[in-house]
């Protein structure tokens, strides 16, 4: 039996939606409280059907498996402080990647995509590769948009400035340039442009 790819890809979407079903987690957004990852998910896909109309099917397949399941690997479970967030980082990378493979198997991708899935969500090549890129432009904008008031006041000003301007440095002209449209609150947006500014 031949596979259509588009059966195939929607089949997918489906499977990695089913997956991240069950978060616990919830978010904020407009009002309304929705299940963390599967939003991030659609939101990032979003992005980057936005920034990239050419996307491949593995860069959209990435976008909505990038934090496949998360709530598994909780930060709580690694040691504080940056060694212990960067080791959860790295970790986390793998689970998404092989997570994302597993469902992708399921629903008959070639190997060769499943790399391709996995390397993106891995962010090899950032920097260098324009599909990282763009996945790393709607990561970051899904941050700014769902993430970012809510955070704020955990932390102290100078780490969010800091925080600001490494994601802003990480950030394409065309995904920086939708990032100033967006309607951000006073003080988010007075944070935004101290970082951008120093």
């Amino acid at each position: 039996m031949q596979v259509n790819d588009g059966d195939r890809f929607h089949r997918a979407i489906a499977a990695i939606d089913t997956a991240n079903a069950d978060d616990p987690e919830t978010l904020l957004l407009k009002g309304e409280v929705v299940p963390k990852e599967q939003t991030h998910a659609e939101m990032a896909l979003r992005w980057v059907e936005r920034l990239r109309p050419d996307a491949s099917e593995a860069l959209k397949l990435a976008a909505r498996a990038h934090h496949v399941r998360r709530w598994e690997r909780p930060r709580a479970d690694y040691p504080a402080g940056r060694q212990g967030y960067l080791r959860w980082r790295r970790d986390l990378q793998v689970f998404h990647a092989e997570t994302a493979a597993a469902i992708l198997r399921t629903c008959d991708y070639d190997e060769e995509t499943i790399a391709r899935v996995g390397m993106i969500i891995r962010k090899q090549g950032l920097g260098r590769d324009p599909e990282v890129q763009a996945l790393e432009d709607a990561l970051s904008l899904v941050f700014m948009e769902t993430q970012l008031h809510a955070f704020r006041p955990t932390q102290e000003e100078d780490t969010v400035i800091d925080i600001l301007r490494k994601t802003w440095r990480k950030m394409s002209p065309a995904a920086r340039e939708a990032a100033l449209s967006f309607d951000f609150d006073p003080e988010d947006r007075r944070l935004i442009e101290a970082a951008i500014g120093s």
